[in-house]
């Protein structure tokens, strides 16, 4: 789905801000000669949890950055919350917690004093509060345990999980996280994929920049992808999948066979993942995987009754949709870290 497209693309078109929290129109941002970010329309609703996709030097960060006031843009124009960036950055930022570039904090303090120090920065926050604010913070993300502990011994996950506490210190509207989960363990990674869905069902609107897909798949309901500076797709999640090419599998013996039989319906055969399956089976029992691609138009049940009245033993068959990874590879011709 191209940029623009779809129900946020159709209601940031429409004038209809206040259904956005994040609206960049035009956004340029270069290093000399270079753009990192070259004119992106981008359009975040509220409410959402929204994945921010895109390979190493995509522009993503460089984008999280101009949008939170920590670099400027050489053009375009960008609202957060509804309010001109960063014209009116002071009024904003209150309501925005942010987690960027990895957190920094002193590491001859303990958890609890680091998060101290920052809330006494915050003008906006009381004093009289403070200790009820972090010591909240530091249990919504499991470290109440090692409050007391200097940060120095926290290992790199601790250290996360403590720059989402500093992030959720105040309520916020909208939470800016770049690789949230970044040296989190299997189960560190599913609390913050918990706490992020309860921060949007409490009306937060999430911001994920992530290289994991299969983290964004679970988590997201909405995403963007980067490639080279340019926003290249947007939209609702399931319409970004359902934009790609359906396929589907054959396992067979007599995998050149359905090749040629796929091929005169018009579908592109290809070896599909498990293609060597079988091995160790008696001989001729071998079965092979091959994937079809091209379906439109083509009913399964006439690929299966193609494939028989030629010859070909079916020992299996499904139709299978796009994945995001699918998605993401067509958009941007580069391959993705799906495990991490």
């Amino acid at each position: 789905m191209p940029p623009g497209e779809g129900p946020s693309g159709a209601a940031a078109q429409g004038g209809a801000t206040d259904t956005l929290a994040i609206e960049t129109r035009g956004l340029v941002k270069r290093f000399g000669h270079r753009s990192a970010v070259d004119s992106i329309d981008l359009s975040v609703p509220r409410g959402a949890v929204f994945g921010f996709l895109g390979p190493n030097g995509s522009g993503k960060t460089t984008t999280i950055r101009v949008l939170l006031g920590l670099a400027s843009a050489n053009s375009g124009e960008i609202k957060v919350l509804g309010r001109e960036m960063p014209r009116q950055l002071a009024s904003v930022l209150p309501d925005v917690g942010a987690l960027v570039e990895g957190p920094g904090f002193y590491p001859f303090l303990s958890g609890a004093a680091n998060l101290m120090r920052l809330d006494s920065a915050d003008r906006h926050a009381a004093s009289s509060t403070r200790r009820r604010r972090v010591d909240a913070a530091l249990d919504r993300v499991g470290l109440t345990h090692a409050a007391g502990k200097k940060v120095r011994a926290y290992s790199l996950g601790m250290k996360q999980r403590l720059g989402l506490a500093n992030a959720l210190l105040r309520p916020r509207e909208l939470l800016v996280l770049d690789e949230p989960t970044n040296g989190l363990d299997p189960q560190g990674t599913r609390e913050v994929r918990a706490l992020v869905r309860s921060l949007a069902a409490g009306g937060t609107t999430v911001f994920v920049s992530s290289h994991l897909l299969a983290e964004v798949e679970q988590m997201c309901t909405h995403v963007g992808v980067m490639s080279a500076g340019r926003l290249v797709a947007q939209g609702p999640l399931d319409e970004l999948r359902s934009a790609g090419q359906a396929h589907v599998l054959v396992r067979t013996p007599d995998v050149d066979r359905a090749a040629r039989v796929l091929t005169r319906l018009g579908l592109v055969p290809g070896e599909a993942p498990g293609a060597t399956a079988g091995r160790g089976r008696a001989p001729g029992q071998e079965t092979g995987a091959l994937l079809g691609t091209g379906l439109d138009g083509v009913e399964p049940e006439a690929i299966v009754a193609a494939l028989v009245a030629d010859g070909v033993r079916v020992r299996g068959f499904s139709v299978e949709n796009a994945s995001l990874e699918d998605r993401f590879v067509s958009l941007t011709g580069e391959g993705f870290d799906v495990v991490g």
